[in-house]
């Protein structure tokens, strides 16, 4: 099937629920616009008996033969349905024996014709029988992928806003027996949250509160179902949805899911659905500049980046060159620096040393030159780096445009002995969580070289931590194996992710807090903080979102922080501490998580644990499956 993409168009199927003729309905389904159908892989109403009773005996196939169409098709086109009345989880023991049957019997012919995803609706809350079967199957090399379909908000508390007795209402609404969200976390949990089984979310026509939805966000939606009747009809007889609906859509549409249109036509003609869906795909393009250069790398796993150990390839420079926002707040930051530090009567006789350590290929060195231009101010600048390669490029820049302005220092900053001591010291020397790519480290060995009363830019920077549910990350994570490293090394390393399909448990907390000049009398860069979160409604726990925010000068701030995020700039995406196991929450719960940043004489690392509502072991001890290299 081909996946959606919210920059194009929307990509649909059409549901039916039953089909006498599939090629006419293929056809037909993709005349109408429609990428794939969703078909029963029996008809609806044709029960089998495998124990006992008249039909155990009928001849003749139970369902179509695969030769009706080429097996491109099956592959690509077709959705298939389980029979409705399956009932594994029945009381009746005869029931539950003729529903396996039949459940294997479908199940076995899906994995004949190839495929891609099997749907199946979850009536209720107690499914574990079904869940085994399915977990089962998975494990035993099935191809295709499970939808498990299910409606945003189960039918009961629909019902329940039109009951007069109060009671019954807070009941319903209390209880995680109606909760389809509670259904489809056991259901999920026992198959252990397998990678192939998703969502095949139906939206309803009451939406959950914010809170309900956002929780969604953080599960694996393959497709949302849609229902005929939830479209309104506008002034020229065409479907459309109401604003509620519309906001709803967009908002999942960030997630590149697919949509599936089910019940009767009503509006002449099923094409309307589909274009009018490619509309509202169309019209939800983002101007973001985070949005356009992240698209594709949404839930990828990156390690972070290393470059104190490791060189840096000119295209990774290049890329972080492009941000439209860091170097000009980098900018007005010495900017302000140079106008604080030199008074304009000094301005013709006063130069200004200003130090860019780790320089790169130069942007730094560019947006002082640049503000010293804006501020009518001399400065002289020492460009220090230590990989050779970058180097190469900054000599380069300095004979072609800089000249005796810019001095370039082939050296690790650590290990330089300046001719002089620097008025502004600049570097950019920030990872995903602040402190990850050793910059107090680095900034603590080139102080040396700053003046009593010189300015560093940045000046501070804090690391911000928060709980998230996502399942898809955390079957990524667990995916990352690998041999000859500890078994769970993938479970007690960052990962570097630009964060999507997830769900946010409680608000960002600050965490740890990194100043220079460092003015300390011994310095000391480990830090150890135990943090708290209220969670308000029930959730899984999956890992750690990590952020920072920087202050530059004064208040030039750069942020990656959620709630403060600079807009456009996407040097950073946020970091992903993961744990061994997801930890069930309930509402009302105390999360406190502690974590540790620990140093060597050779390395730096992290630990985290988990010690309320449940003690979780501490995650990566003396940095076994991840450190930093000084």
């Amino acid at each position: 099937m081909k996946m959606a993409n919210s920059s194009r168009r929307a990509s649909c199927g059409l549901d039916f629920c039953s089909v006498p003729d599939i090629r006419g309905s293929l056809q037909g389904a993709s005349e109408a616009g429609y990428d794939f159908t969703c078909f029963p892989i029996v008809h609806p109403r044709f029960k089998r008996e495998f124990i006992s009773g008249k039909s155990k005996e009928r001849p003749g196939a139970f369902t179509r033969s695969d030769l009706i169409l080429a097996g491109s098709d099956w592959n690509n086109l077709i959705v298939g349905k389980l029979s409705p009345y399956i009932d594994v989880d029945s009381e009746d023991p005869v029931v539950r024996k003729e529903s396996e049957e039949a459940l294997n019997q479908e199940l076995a012919y899906a994995s004949h014709l190839g495929l891609p995803a099997v749907m199946f609706t979850l009536r209720r809350d107690n499914q574990t029988n079904l869940a085994r079967i399915l977990h089962n199957k998975m494990q035993a090399g099935s191809t295709y992928q499970i939808w498990l379909h299910l409606p945003m908000e189960s039918p009961a508390i629909a019902a329940s806003y039109y009951h007069s007795d109060e009671e019954d209402f807070r009941r319903l609404h209390g209880g995680s027996e109606m909760n389809t969200w509670e259904w489809w976390n056991k259901f999920r949990s026992v198959c252990n949250f397998e990678k192939r089984l998703g969502l095949a979310l139906e939206v309803t026509p009451d939406i959950p509160s914010d809170e309900e939805v956002a929780r969604w966000m953080g599960e694996p939606i393959k497709c949302l179902v849609l229902s005929t009747t939830l479209f309104a009809t506008n002034k020229k007889g065409y479907p459309v949805l109401l604003r509620p609906h519309q906001n709803l859509i967009k908002s999942l549409a960030t997630l590149d899911v697919q949509v599936v249109i089910r019940g009767a036509i009503m509006h002449g003609c099923s094409k309307y659905y589909q274009q009018y869906l490619d509309h509202l795909w169309q019209n939800t393009s983002h101007t973001d500049p985070l949005v356009a250069y992240a698209r594709g790398y949404e839930d990828y796993l990156q390690c972070p980046l290393q470059p104190l150990m490791d060189n840096l390839e000119s295209q990774t420079y290049e890329v972080f060159e492009k941000d439209p926002v860091k170097y000009n707040e980098y900018q007005r930051a010495i900017y302000g620096a140079l106008l604080d530090m030199i008074m304009y009567e000094e301005k013709d006789s006063k130069v200004a040393v200003v130090m860019v350590v780790g320089a790169g290929r130069g942007p730094l060195v560019r947006a002082a030159l640049n503000a010293a231009q804006k501020a009518d101010r001399k400065i002289k600048v020492y460009a220090v780096e230590k990989n050779p390669n970058a180097v190469v490029t900054l000599q380069a820049q300095q004979e072609e445009f800089w000249g005796d302005q810019v001095t370039v220092v082939s050296c690790d900053m650590r290990d330089w002995n300046s001719p002089e001591k620097a008025d502004i010291l600049v570097s950019e020397l920030l990872g995903s969580f602040g402190d990850n790519e050793l910059s107090p480290e680095c900034l603590d060995g080139a102080q040396k070289f700053l003046k009593d009363d010189g300015i560093s830019i940045p000046c501070s920077y804090t690391s911000y931590l928060c709980p998230v549910q996502s399942s898809k990350l955390y079957n990524e994570v667990r995916l990352c194996k690998e041999k000859d490293k500890h078994a769970l090394n993938h479970f007690e390393t960052p990962y570097v992710v630009h964060l999507q399909n997830r769900f946010q448990l409680a608000p960002t907390q600050p965490l740890f807090t990194f100043f220079h000049p460092n003015k300390d009398a011994v310095r000391d860069n480990t830090r150890y903080k135990c943090l708290s979160f209220k969670i308000s409604q029930n959730c899984v726990l999956h890992g750690f979102s990590g952020y920072f925010d920087t202050v530059l000068y004064k208040n030039i701030i750069l942020s990656i922080v959620p709630e403060t995020h600079s807009r456009g700039m996407f040097s950073w995406f946020p970091i992903f501490f993961p744990i061994r196991e997801p930890l069930q929450l309930r509402s009302g719960d105390e999360l406190e998580v502690h974590f540790w940043r620990l140093c060597s004489k050779k390395n730096v690392w992290y630990e985290w644990s988990i010690t309320k509502p449940i003690p979780v072991p501490v995650h990566n001890p003396n940095g076994r499956s991840y450190t930093i290299g000084l």
